[in-house]
């Protein structure tokens, strides 16, 4: 069985970064969608930015914003990889010299949503969110994991990513569930907004852990 990928999303501190870091995790997430509570400057997130190591991926993740507001961030803050959570189209994703993941908001129609990988063919990943369109995330609410799609047919290998209300209670059923290639989280390993809890984020690591021994 291959090991569950995980990404901790929303970080506004350095610290909550370190402790992440310690524990394992492979993803680090900075939000710059304007409606999140979770949403950094560009200056805060190149302070955060110099806080991560090279062998752990940096996620930009933006919604409907403009092109120099994404170049702004990718030239200041040099993330890995773009995660859009808006309406941007392929070509929009694609004009940043950089792999993105586009989020898929299962909350509201999933067959809806479903139908829109098909127009992001160059897509590293998807993120299958529990949130209805036109909202931003890290809401903490789930849907239907068995909707995920057990492998997305393309000439490129395309990623699968859970998101939507998991935490350390439900992540290992999640990940037996839907065997994702990683898992997602923001408000499931917090004390508040932003505010990253140790034992949240040790707790989750291990749901994961033990759903990848569990054939």
């Amino acid at each position: 069985m291959s090991r569950t990928r995980i990404k901790f999303c929303g970080f506004t501190r350095a610290g909550d970064i370190a402790q992440a870091v310690e524990l394992g995790v492979d993803f680090v997430g900075l939000i710059f969608a304007p409606r999140s509570p979770r949403r950094l400057d560009v200056q805060q997130a190149r302070r955060l930015r110099e806080a991560v190591p090279e062998e752990i991926g940096v996620v930009a993740l933006v919604m409907d914003q403009d092109v120099d507001a994404v170049r702004a961030i990718v030239d200041q803050v040099r993330p890995d990889l773009l995660q859009f959570h808006g309406s941007e189209d392929e070509a929009f994703c694609t004009g940043f010299g950089l792999p993105y993941w586009k989020a898929i908001p299962m909350g509201g129609d999933p067959q809806t949503a479903l139908a829109r990988l098909r127009d992001y063919p160059a897509a590293q990943g998807f993120v299958f969110d529990g949130h209805a369109a036109g909202e931003s995330g890290g809401s903490g609410q789930r849907f239907d994991w068995t909707l995920l799609p057990s492998a997305l047919e393309r000439p490129v290998e395309q990623h699968v990513l859970l998101a939507g209300g998991l935490d350390a209670g439900n992540v290992a059923r999640a990940v037996r569930a839907a065997r994702p290639w990683a898992v997602d989280v923001s408000s499931g390993i917090e004390s508040a907004p932003g505010i990253k809890s140790a034992e949240r984020m040790r707790a989750f690591i291990d749901g994961v852990a033990a759903a990848d021994v569990i054939p």
